[in-house]
């Protein structure tokens, strides 16, 4: 039986959030680590990590941040990133339709419901009535509280909010347990009410009688108003006693005929009484059942056996989703990620099992995830918000089963060489999971030798076909391919073992460069990168293949964009489905040229996106008859094609390069100057890295906006360092700085590492920059021009020593190897320079 049109309805359907909690703070004091367990107390806690449900969801989302593996790595990445582009990134790979928040839960530094309203379509509230209560009774009246007054006040301010929420909750389960009396005396709960006020304010809530008192008022008023009542049931903290929170004890509630109409949800699936909230599912037609929380703070197999308890007898119209999410955007993901592979795993076995057809388990999930609480709850929410076609699960739906495992699809483990060319090596996808996922893919020493015109190692790389290494691949990376049904990607580091990382590995590189940027001025350099490309056709002519440009149209040429939106609508779409975010494109000065700016992020995943993000424009343009080339200068009476970068500083989140005030003289701070004047100060050698082959040398010319000179600018195009004021920044403040000499040739791990070497460099001596150009550059007399071949680059990076030391001595001698044999091959080949289509 296939499950495609399952997969597929369980992936693209919006999801209604029905019971979740506000997110807090950055700087909240409630620890990240509550993420991902319901542990309290320094013991507890140093156990968590140890939990199977720990160390899957740490790792799914240190997957979705592209970060170490690790909770340090994902909390470094959130602080970096901030709290809005964090939940934005959750909330999208999530792909919530409506949340529904039960703001009164108690939580440092929370943001409000308005707050939340930019992470969904709809967001709603649910109104915890214990809370309500207490905030009541914190307020000050003549003569006091007496349980006619509460009585008043309480029914009179719940009615006065019940057009406002969609909703009522109530945490009697921690309280006091689930046997709730819906008949507590007058007296029991007057006295009740007495012990609570010599509590003193802040009031706490905790005498039965009072708490089964409120209860039954807050059920009046549901009835009333036709509002649910959502009650916390099954697992919790420590707090809960999880004897009394087992569902069978509502049955005094279930059977008072007086609220046989109110409508009952049974929180996060009661586990582990998920078969007994399944039973009263089943007989008592009030009842109703969710399954938030157990999804996913429990193992894979736990989360699926309690989904599959629930539907032993439940009806399917009466089961419904949450995330439970709180504190903490990456609970959202969690819970919408794990809650649609536990589901699909679920129906998928109902199906084969005969207890459902395909068409019913469509059906079923639709219901489940979003038509049931839309329904239950009366919201206007649309289910299919996003299920267009371009919209893919960041980490689609995995199959479990062996049955289902398709042999024959591939993984490409992919990685980039010293000259910058994308390689791969495919792997069966269950090979993968068996042997490469753990021990890599064996590659010769060679492979970092190879230059643009020859699949050998050059001659002074030091690098020879004897040795071999490990490609690793990085699972963070791991995406489905968007234009090749059945096939994976991921990107790979390498080590001389499993996890002994090779000292000529690029991405290894980077982040020795990051790290000390990191350790010694606890700093993160972010990067967002525009790609330049040519759309090429093929002609005959006189009986021989040409690739010419498709157009030539001008820069930003509404024309050129027509003729092939279908190509770039579904270049974006792709994107998209891998989590890039795309910023703008358009058509650029050059014949059949365009240029794609993708979000900036943390150097590494930016690097990531970079590579994926040209696999993308390259496949979607072969699918359509044409190629793609990034090749610097493709012809050299035309614009060239640069790869530039924007670079900025973070630390904490915040972005530190740009001034705090109007103190600065160029708008920028004084680390951010430091580290700007060192890039400056060895751009000559950096282009050694960013401009890599003969060819980009034919770009860097005068008055093409490739950055000739050796020179800043602000807002000044023919700059080769030009800082960037861009729209929602405040006027005369800088945000980053855009390097323009950078092109598609070069391995992008290895130009930033570079670029963050020089900015090391600056940060240490203290650099300052020059004054600004704000003309043209040619324009003056004496200004040195950047080099001009790639042996003068070469040169300068020879004789520079402070990049040696925080690259590496021996992956450096590589790089000029690969250099010298890139500048003597073309030098002795004019023509072999139009071959490079076929390379980048």
């Amino acid at each position: 039986m296939e499950f495609a049109e399952l997969r597929e309805a369980i992936e693209k359907v919006g999801l209604v959030d029905a019971h979740a909690h506000n997110i807090v703070a950055l700087n909240s004091s409630f620890s990240f680590i509550k993420a991902f367990t319901e542990a309290t107390g320094a013991a507890a806690l140093s156990f968590a990590p140890h939990s199977l449900s720990f160390k899957r969801n740490v790792r799914e989302t240190a997957e979705l941040y592209g970060c170490e593996n690790s909770l340090k790595g994902v909390e470094e990445y959130r602080r970096s990133a901030g709290l809005e582009s964090s939940s934005l990134k959750c909330f999208e790979a999530a792909r919530i339709s409506a949340i529904l928040i039960d703001d009164g839960l108690k939580l440092d530094k929370k943001h409000d419901i308005e707050w939340h309203k930019s992470l969904a379509p709809f967001v709603g509230r649910i109104l915890r009535i214990e809370t309500f209560a207490e905030e009541i009774l914190d307020s000050e009246i003549p003569d006091g509280w007496t349980l006619d007054k509460f009585t008043e006040a309480f029914v009179r301010n719940l009615k006065s909010v019940a057009d406002k929420i969609v909703g009522l909750k109530s945490i009697v389960a921690y309280r006091s347990g689930l046997e709730i009396n819906t008949n507590v005396a007058t007296k029991d709960a007057g006295e009740g009410l007495s012990e609570v006020l010599r509590g003193g304010n802040p009031s706490r809530i905790v005498n039965k009688s009072l708490i089964d008192y409120i209860f039954t008022l807050s059920l009046e008023v549901a009835l009333s108003f036709d509002l649910p009542m959502q009650i916390h049931t099954g697992f919790g903290d420590k707090d809960l006693d999880l004897r009394l929170s087992n569902p069978l004890h509502l049955r005094m509630l279930l059977e008072d005929e007086r609220f046989s109409k109110c409508r009952i949800v049974l929180l996060h699936a009661s586990y582990p009484f998920s078969k007994e909230a399944s039973y009263l599912a089943s007989v008592y037609p009030q009842v109703y059942l969710d399954f938030g929380l157990a999804v996913p703070k429990l193992s894979v197999q736990g989360m699926i056996s309690s989904v599959k308890e629930l539907l032993e007898l439940a009806p399917v119209k009466k089961v419904m989703f949450s995330t439970d999410g709180y504190a903490f955007p990456e609970t959202y993901f969690l819970g919408a990620k794990k809650a649609r592979e536990c589901l699909f795993s679920v129906l998928r076995d109902a199906c084969i099992d005969g207890d459902l057809t395909l068409a019913e388990a469509v059906e079923a999930a639709k219901d489940i995830f979003a038509l049931n609480a839309t329904m239950f709850y009366k919201i206007n929410v649309d289910a299919n918000a996003f299920s267009s076609k371009d919209t893919v699960s960041v980490n689609p739906v995995k199959i479990n089963s062996r049955a289902l495992e398709n042999s024959s699809s591939l993984v490409r483990v992919m990685w980039v060489d010293t000259s910058g060319q994308h390689r791969c090596r495919a792997v069966p996808v269950k090979r993968f999971g068996d042997i490469v996922r753990k021990n890599g893919v064996g590659l010769t020493h060679a492979s970092m030798g190879m230059s643009s015109a020859a699949d050998s190692p050059a001659d002074e790389s030091g690098l020879t076909g004897v040795g071999e290494i490990r490609l690793m691949p990085d699972v963070t990376t791991r995406k489905k391919i968007p234009w090749m049904e059945g096939q994976e990607m991921v990107l790979a580091d390498m080590h001389l073992r499993p996890g002994e990382p090779w000292e000529y590995c690029p991405r290894e590189a980077l982040r020795r460069v990051l790290k000390v940027l990191k350790d010694e001025f606890d700093l993160v350099m972010d990067a967002g990168f525009e790609n330049e490309f040519v759309l090429l056709k093929s002609v005959s002519w006189e009986g021989k293949e040409e690739w010419v440009p498709i157009d030539s149209t001008p820069y930003c040429s509404t024309a050129a964009f027509d003729a092939v939106s279908p190509i770039l609508d579904e270049i974006v779409a792709a994107l998209h489905s891998l989590d890039i975010t795309v910023e703008q494109l358009h058509a650029e000065a050059g014949k059949g040229q365009f240029e794609l700016a993708i979000g900036h992020t943390t150097c590494p995943l930016s690097a990531d996106n970079l590579i994926y993000t040209r696999e993308v424009i390259r496949a979607i343009a072969r699918k359509h008859g044409l190629l793609a080339t990034f090749v610097p200068k493709l012809a050299l009476d035309d614009i060239g094609s640069g790869s530039h970068v924007h670079i900025s500083l973070l630390r904490n989140g915040e972005n530190v390069f740009m001034a705090s005030g109007g103190s600065s003289k160029h708008g920028i701070s004084s680390i951010g100057e430091e580290f700007m004047a060192g890039v400056l100060h060895h751009l000559p050698s950096i282009l050694a890295f960013t401009a890599p082959i003969p060819n980009s040398y034919d770009r860097i010319q005068p008055n093409t906006w490739s950055g000739a000179y050796h020179c800043w600018g602000k807002e000044n195009r023919e700059a080769p360092l030009r800082t960037a004021c861009p729209p929602g920044i405040i006027d005369g403040l800088v945000s980053n700085f855009e390097i323009k000499s950078f092109d598609a040739c070069a391995n992008p791990y290895l130009g930033l590492a570079a670029i963050g070497a020089a900015g090391i460099d600056g940060l240490r001596k203290h650099l300052r920059l020059p004054e600004p150009i704000d003309k043209n550059p040619s324009l003056y007399a004496n200004l040195p021009r950047l080099p001009q071949s790639l042996p003068e680059s070469l040169e300068a990076l020879k004789k520079n020593s402070v990049l040696e030391d925080l690259i590496g001595e021996k992956l450096l001698v590589a790089i000029k190897g690969v250099r010298k044999a890139e500048f003597e091959y073309y030098s002795q080949n004019k023509e072999a320079y139009k071959q490079l289509i076929h390379r980048y």
